[in-house]
């Protein structure tokens, strides 16, 4: 018997796995994010489905450790500064957003028929939007950081908040007299902030030194799992004191988040925080009871799109009343109007006290289910909803340009081979057309337009006729390549001193005959291998040697490659493939892991 369970126990498992791998990729590759892969996947083989899986209850209280650790990873990057920051987003604005929409659906489900207190829980379940899809669905976007992402993210830690006066009122209402006495009650409160100090407490003076104490041990396994203790205590902490373990983990982020162990930390619970939120997808996937929806599909239907749209509308008008504009508000209700796993807590507790029916709990579950599988939906409607956000555009205005060196291009490499322009007191006309380039650029010695380099008008008008030297320092090759083209098509004696992107470009650049060139990484690659050696011991006498023979070498293939490419009639040197070889011959030979592999077309060497 022992070891027909161990083999049920490994086909479950290795159905997770495999439904996982298999419907995660379907559903990125056709855009739907990797959400409601998940959660179609958990439909596929839980009860109503392949019926791999009867009980996915127990696996959804396993797999909420992973919304538990997804959370901590958050408070990790909330230094308590930044938290402070943003506490008129929690407090204000989460607390409007949840009061409005929770009106508004206490109403609905008054208007259709429920008792009041009936409709006030309904109703409050579904405004606690799900933290761990729109948090997912963020990270995917790459919103988490901006602006917008923090006040949906501020939200969220408001509706976590929300659900502990929740359950005290499902307590108050309850038919079975779960009214706690006074005493009782006090008790009950004084646990909570006592699990609560004790958390901060241990963050403040404990965690740090045990990490320190560990580090020293140097053993890797023992620091994953001094990780994983964190997280797991400071949530079982917030558990005992009847508050959300969901938020005991993101406090204990928080309080770790300028520890010097932080990447550790995030690197040790990576692995784990996405396992474990994958399987909280699956386990919600294998919730939806079809039994349910088949028998109560109207109510259902109607609940879905009557709730979302609602709670949608509330959330809009709340982020435009604040001041936010229809772009945001119109992307934070598609992310937030669905409902949330703390729905299914706060059902589960009316349900034991009294207030719901099981038959009520059912239909309310699978209606919060149905709207956490379409927000993914939702929010990629809003790429056909929503125009394309267009880049910013600034007046073309170049009164005053005309400098000795006209600079095109004012990134990274520019900015850096300015400074020996600024140096001299060179007089310089840098044009980009980058808007935010611009403005981060506007602490320097002379001005720098707006405008594109690519266009013949812009080039008159930045001055070029005045100009001894025109830098180009732009960063694709097909762009410097059209500048160079059009610069030496309309005036040919300006000088050209080019930013070159590999030795294939360098090489096209040498044959169009520009006065000046440089690969862009030949010199950072140079000084960093030179400061390798010396950090081995080699004494500069010989690094200097070597880096000369080094250069000789390059500049002696570069000059054949060049003779080739000229010799070489009706080809574009474009199409040459110029293969990596070393400068410097190994003293042994590389084994060739298929020596019937082509050479390779790929052009890696700068």
């Amino acid at each position: 018997m022992a070891v027909d369970t161990q083999g049920t126990d490994l086909v479950q498992l290795v159905a997770l796995l495999g439904a996982a791998v298999i419907a995660v990729p379907i559903s990125k590759r056709l855009g739907l994010g990797t959400v409601l892969g998940y959660l179609a996947a958990g439909l596929v083989i839980g009860p109503y489905g392949l019926r791999l899986f009867t009980d996915p209850q127990a696996i959804l209280h396993v797999a909420e450790l992973g919304v538990v650790l997804f959370l901590f990873i958050i408070g990790l990057e909330m230094r308590p500064s930044r938290l402070w920051s943003l506490r008129g987003e929690i407090f204000g604005l989460g607390v409007a957003q949840v009061a409005a929409c929770g009106a508004l659906l206490t109403g609905l489900g008054v208007v259709a028929g429920f008792d009041p207190a009936v409709a006030f829980i309904a109703g409050m379940g579904f405004v606690l939007s799900s933290t761990a899809i729109v948090m997912q669905i963020l990270e995917e976007r790459g919103d988490t950081a901006t602006p917008a992402g923090q006040r949906v993210i501020s939200i969220l830690l408001l509706e976590d908040l929300a659900i502990v006066p929740l359950l005290a009122i499902v307590a108050l209402l309850g038919a079975h007299g779960a009214v706690e006495p006074d005493q009782s009650r006090w008790l009950s409160i004084a646990i909570a902030i006592g699990s609560l100090a004790a958390l901060i407490a241990a963050g403040r003076w404990l965690l740090n030194p045990m990490f320190r104490i560990l580090a020293n041990v140097q053993a890797r396994e023992v620091m994953t799992a001094a990780a994983l203790l964190v997280v797991l205590g400071a949530a079982l902490a917030m558990q005992i004191g009847g508050l959300s373990m969901a938020m005991g983990a993101f406090l204990a982020g928080v309080l770790l988040s300028e520890s010097s162990f932080r990447h550790q930390l995030e690197a040790d619970i990576e692995p784990f925080r996405g396992i474990l939120l994958g399987l909280f997808f699956l386990s919600v996937g294998m919730s939806l009871d079809l039994g349910v929806i088949a028998r109560d599909w109207r109510l259902i239907a109607f609940g879905v799109v009557a709730y979302m749209l609602l709670k949608g509308l509330g959330i809009y008008v709340v982020a435009r009343l604040l001041k936010a504009d229809h772009a945001e508000a119109l992307t934070r209700a598609a992310l937030l109007a669905q409902g949330g796993e703390f729905a299914f807590v706060l059902y589960a507790a009316a349900t034991n006290a009294g207030i719901f029916s099981r038959d009520v709990n059912a239909m309310l579950t699978a209606t919060v289910i149905i709207s956490m599988a379409l927000t993914p939906l939702g929010v990629l409607a809003l790429k056909w909803i929503l125009p394309p956000p267009k880049p910013e555009e600034l007046e073309e205005d170049f009164d005053g340009a005309g400098g000795r060196v006209l600079m095109i291009g004012f990134g990274r490499f520019g900015q850096i081979s300015a400074q020996f322009l600024l140096a001299e007191g060179v007089d310089v006309t840098a044009i980009d057309s980058d808007a935010e380039m611009i403005r981060a650029a506007s602490r320097f010695g002379f001005k720098v337009y707006f405008g594109d380099g690519t266009r013949l008008d812009v080039l008159r008008a930045a001055g070029i006729e005045r100009s001894q030297i025109v830098a180009i320092c732009t960063n694709g090759p097909e762009v410097t390549d059209r500048i160079v083209e059009l610069i030496q098509s309309e005036f040919p004696f300006v000088q050209l001193y080019v930013r070159s992107y590999d030795r294939r470009h360098t090489l096209r650049l040498l044959n169009k005959g520009v006065n000046y060139q440089i690969r862009e990484t030949l010199e950072s690659a140079f000084s960093f291998g030179g400061a390798t050696l010396a950090g081995l011991g080699i004494e500069d006498e010989r690094i200097a040697e070597i880096e000369d023979n080094l250069r000789a070498r390059d500049a002696d293939r570069l000059a054949n490659q060049q003779l080739g490419g000229l010799m070489t009639a009706g080809r574009d040197i474009r199409a040459q493939t110029v293969q990596p070889e070393p400068l410097t011959v190994p003293r042994r030979e590389a084994k060739s892991l298929n020596k019937q592999t082509a050479p390779a077309t790929s052009d890696s060497e700068d």
